[in-house]
């Protein structure tokens, strides 16, 4: 009997990691057919878009109610789809306000649900696991603390390891990327990395740029790369070079080299790199670069997370390892004065730079080890076929 599935990814990073799981449903079972919410990658693997994740990419806790209208629409054209095709699956990818509505339906209907990407309702809103129970299937989690998190509260989980370890492979290696960006390998290479969300790049930019003339005024040679994520909007694009010219002397501006679509390169190429917190970190951590990780946010939402969020650690570096690997700066220490510091210290101390590679080296292992898409289709598949 030809089988449907419908997944649903309301954001980039989920398009990618839908897209690598629909390859190897596809390779599993070249019979079934996908649809769904989602993006080019998704599209790019045979999925057939029922509706552009586009149209929400860009609603947050600030934005949703002027982007309510879109995020209805979606809602009725999903729901319509699941009660017209009946699929024999609905797979859910992270985003969960918008994906634990649809599952509600799903679940009326008498549509298994699958959840690839887990909520982070470990680190706060422990409540709704609650919801999550009732409503899901089997939740698939690519973090290795999440499983027993999932088991304590009774629901049937499996751990397929982090998609990441797939992906996250510099092109090119450090000679090679000096010699492209016209830099000196046998010199300090360190990468500055203020995130991939205008926002935080309009708070941290200008405090990275700071930090790195300190280290610079204390190690010459220094040489500074910044690697430009490949979905920032123009007026972002546009800021970071007035930036630029507006902190930097012109002597200074060929030591600070932006760079585009070369992410993971920069981060292998670096000796250490100064990063806002986000999955950037694992990647980071993933290639092996030692980092010094930094964050912050408005008072009043420091003062209530302290009271609601339930993690010890702030970068998915250390709270995988369950110990701090990696720095974190955070809060009233984010300044340049303080984060020139704990980076000249790793700098200058080469002991302790190699302990923290040494370290990270053990992180692939415990993501999983590679894998990841292709155990989320068998376990995926194993619900469809109950």
């Amino acid at each position: 009997m030809h089988e449907r599935v419908f997944i649903i990814a309301g954001e980039a990073s989920g398009d990618q990691h839908a897209a690598g799981l629909c390859r190897e449903l596809k390779a599993m079972r070249p019979d079934v057919s996908i649809a769904g919410m989602g993006g080019p990658a998704m599209e790019e693997a045979g999925v057939e878009i029922v509706v552009p994740n586009s149209r929400l990419a860009v609603v947050g806790l600030v934005e949703v109610i002027s982007h309510a209208g879109p995020i209805i629409d979606a809602y009725r054209t999903v729901k319509n789809w699941l009660k017209e095709k009946k699929p024999s699956l609905l797979i859910l990818v992270d985003y969960p306000e918008f994906n634990l509505l649809i599952a509600s339906t799903a679940k009326k209907l008498g549509i298994p649900v699958f959840y690839y990407i887990s909520p982070q309702v470990w680190a706060w809103r422990e409540g709704r696991v609650k919801k999550i129970r009732r409503l899901v299937d089997r939740m698939a989690v690519i973090l290795p603390f999440e499983k027993e998190f999932y088991e304590k509260h009774g629901m049937e989980v499996v751990f397929t390891g982090h998609p990441l370890i797939d992906t996250v492979k510099p092109k090119v290696d450090r000679d090679t990327f000096c010699k492209l960006h016209n830099m000196q390998p046998e010199q300090p290479v360190i990468g500055l990395l203020p995130g991939s969300r205008s926002g935080e790049i309009r708070r941290f930019f200008h405090i990275m740029i700071e930090t790195g003339r300190i280290i610079q005024n204390r190690i010459p040679a220094s040489q500074f790369v910044i690697p430009l994520a490949p979905g920032l909007d123009s007026s972002t694009r546009d800021y970071i070079k007035e930036q630029v010219h507006a902190l930097l002397p012109a002597w200074d501006r060929d030591n600070f080299r932006l760079v585009h679509n070369a992410t993971h390169d920069a981060i292998g190429a670096s000796d250490i790199i100064l990063t806002a917190s986000g999955t950037v970190t694992l990647e980071a951590g993933i290639i092996g670069t030692p980092m010094v990780v930094m964050y912050t946010v408005s008072p009043l939402t420091y003062f209530l997370g302290r009271h609601l969020i339930k993690v010890a650690y702030c970068s998915l570096v250390n709270l995988v390892a369950g110990r701090e690997i990696v720095p974190e700066i955070l809060q009233k220490e984010v300044n340049p004065e303080r984060l020139s510091r704990e980076m000249l210290y790793l700098l200058e101390n080469k002991e302790r730079l190699a302990s923290m590679r040494k370290e990270l080296s053990g992180l692939p292992e415990m993501l999983g080890g590679g894998g990841a898409a292709r155990r989320a289709a068998e376990a995926a598949l194993e619900v469809m076929d109950r």
